[in-house]
């Protein structure tokens, strides 16, 4: 059994802060916490994600159309699709990876 609690010690940072709550032999879960208009430029993965929003509010922008999801959406993207983040308030998300994936590749994401 895994347990995390994605409620414990939330810190707003300058920088998007990512970590890994856990990993099963199918999927990672990582929580992505976001302060208010902070940005994860546009990149992709080679695997399919979900996304939920578990706290805030985000602009979700998919190959160029800006989607608002708040409290409570999830979405499901497809490989290789483009996608950027910005937070309109402080976010807690909650993202799911295929277990190929990596975390290392979802902070890379804040070099580009």
């Amino acid at each position: 059994m895994n347990r995390y609690n994605i409620l414990e010690d939330l810190e707003y940072k300058d920088t998007v802060a990512i970590s890994l709550m856990f990993e099963n032999e199918l999927s990672k879960e990582i929580r992505i916490l976001m302060k208010e208009n902070q940005i994860m430029k546009e990149h992709k993965t080679a695997f399919p994600i979900t996304v939920e929003i578990f706290e805030g509010e985000i602009e979700f922008g998919v190959e160029k159309q800006i989607h608002k999801l708040v409290k409570g959406d999830i979405v499901s993207l497809s490989a290789n699709i483009p996608h950027d983040l910005k937070a309109n308030k402080n976010s807690i998300i909650r993202l799911t990876l295929a277990k190929k994936d990596s975390v290392a590749r979802v902070s890379g994401v804040l070099k580009l």
